[in-house]
């Protein structure tokens, strides 16, 4: 049997952190993912550089308007087209900016499972609370792939690992059983952004789940109906515009009020969640955000803007919320 404290494949690993199968996770008392997090996104000029004064007043925006914590480098920054060096710079502009003030979660995934052990060791993660990492895209591993895949980054990590399950984008999904299987055996693999759109799923890894273990929604959609089944919030695309509502959103259902914060995010924003998704994540936040005068609507290929119908779509949305 192959268990997260075995030795690790193809990393060479002369860490001496103890993460033995079984044990109670010494992170857990140390990290809570509780509440509203925000996947930021990357704003850009119009010549496609990074646009650092915009960054600024978004970091400011969501410290300010109740978010709990900042995801850096997932999907929505749009990590695949940001250099190594950009990378890192974000990453430390990001902490730096925050200064403290909330938790920085860093991207930290991909589908060559020594390089991303390597690159855990060898990042500056000062200042980074823990390691989201997505499930390895295009190979298509089984599910003991993914499960050796995950205990070889534990092992190699110096922070906690939140697992990101998002199939809809991965081409695969890691079950409710290999995700249970990762909370008992991985010491320092702390929650899960459960995204497949599958509550069944999702309920079945909050039943499972060894104590201490967070199940975090990946799908603003769908918030209410994970914390109300014992989730514990949400890492949100939609929240880069509108932190202040989606923290309400959050706050309401975690005291038990889910149906009713349900009906009131559901009248004034349904059709805007579903907007921001049309032509792809992150254009449709990105749109939303120009519209409001915070970023410019620039996305990196292959990704390009929302179409002229979108985007007068969400101009529309957002005056009728403005009435």
């Amino acid at each position: 049997m192959y268990l997260c404290n075995e030795k690790a494949f193809y990393v060479k690993n002369d860490l001496s952190r103890g993460y033995s199968a079984g044990k109670k996770n010494h992170f857990m008392t140390k990290v809570n993912f509780r509440g509203l997090g925000v996947a930021l996104i990357t704003p850009f000029n119009d010549d496609g550089s990074i646009d650092w004064r915009a960054l600024s007043g978004m970091i400011d925006y969501q410290v300010s308007n109740g978010t709990n914590y900042i995801v850096a480098l997932g999907t929505t920054a749009e990590t695949p087209t940001l250099s190594k060096q950009e990378k890192g710079e974000v990453v430390r502009f990001i902490v730096e900016k925050v200064n403290g003030r909330i938790p920085v979660v860093m991207g930290m995934g991909g589908n060559n499972t020594a390089e991303v052990a390597g690159e855990m060791q060898s990042c500056d993660h000062t200042g980074v609370s823990a390691f989201l990492s997505v499930t390895p895209y295009y190979n298509k591993p089984t599910q003991e792939g993914l499960y050796r895949h995950f205990c070889t980054l534990s092992q190699a990590s110096p922070l906690p690992i939140i697992l990101y399950n998002v199939p809809g984008r991965t081409g695969v999904n890691m079950t409710a059983e290999t995700t249970l299987r990762l909370a008992r055996d991985c010491g320092n693999v702390v929650a899960i952004k459960e995204a497949s759109g599958d509550l069944n799923q999702i309920k079945a890894i909050i039943e499972g789940a060894p104590e201490g273990f967070q199940v975090i929604s990946g799908d603003d959609a769908v918030t209410t109906d994970v914390i109300a089944m014992g989730g514990v919030g949400v890492i949100s695309v939609f929240g880069n515009a509108f932190p202040k509502e989606m923290a309400w959103l959050v706050k309401h259902a975690l005291n038990g009020d889910a149906q009713h914060a349900r009906e009131q995010m559901e009248d004034d924003f349904n059709a805007l969640f579903h907007l921001m998704f049309v032509d792809g994540n992150p254009s449709g936040v990105k749109c939303l955000l120009s519209q409001r005068g915070m970023v410019r609507n620039v996305v990196r290929l292959p990704l390009v803007p929302v179409s002229e119908k979108t985007e007068r779509r969400i101009r529309e949305e957002l005056a009728r919320l403005e009435k």
